[in-house]
């Protein structure tokens, strides 16, 4: 990318980032994206950012992804992780079939107890915990996927997570 910089705009820089980058990263982002070998791959992701840029390599990146409209490696893990639950919708229990109660999260959908870190760290159980922690007007776009998915990016690219950490706290404050 760095070879290439002095010859390209920032636009075409953008679309071979996409072509060679964004697609492998994104290759079965939903298996890899909570592992912790993923900080390297972001690492590479921010470095490609500020070369696109022409930033330094201590300055933030945070403003280049919302900038460049590129979201970080966690926000897209979000993205895929959501987009699964969506489209699987039928695969999942609501808290309204498990619970005979009349609750405030009867729409969420039910979180299986488990002990198992390889479990909880798994597509299923971590797409469930993002799922429940979407903000409400965006949760109930879900049966319109073409809506859901345009508001998703909305909200993903306006936050820019880099971890899935800030991603649940980011609603309670």
């Amino acid at each position: 990318m760095r070879s290439i910089k002095p010859f390209m705009s920032q636009e075409t820089l953008k679309m071979v980032y996409h072509a060679y980058f964004h697609s492998i990263m994104n290759y079965g982002l939903i298996f890899w994206g909570n592992s912790s070998h993923s900080v390297i791959i972001f690492k590479i992701q921010k470095n490609i950012i500020r070369i696109i840029t022409g930033c330094r390599s201590r300055d933030s990146c945070r403003e280049l992804f919302k900038k460049l409209k590129i979201l970080p490696l966690q926000s897209q893990y979000i993205l895929s992780l959501l987009l699964f639950v969506v489209y699987n919708k039928d695969k999942f229990k609501l808290n309204s079939d498990v619970y005979n109660m009349n609750t405030r999260q009867k729409y969420n959908f039910h979180l299986p107890s488990s002990t198992l870190s390889v479990y909880q760290k798994g597509v299923y159980f971590t797409g469930i915990k993002v799922f429940n922690n979407l903000p409400q007007s965006i949760k109930n776009l879900g049966n319109d996927t073409k809506k859901f998915k345009s508001e998703l990016k909305n909200y993903l690219h306006a936050h820019s997570f880099y971890s899935l950490d800030e991603y649940f706290n980011v609603n309670r404050e």
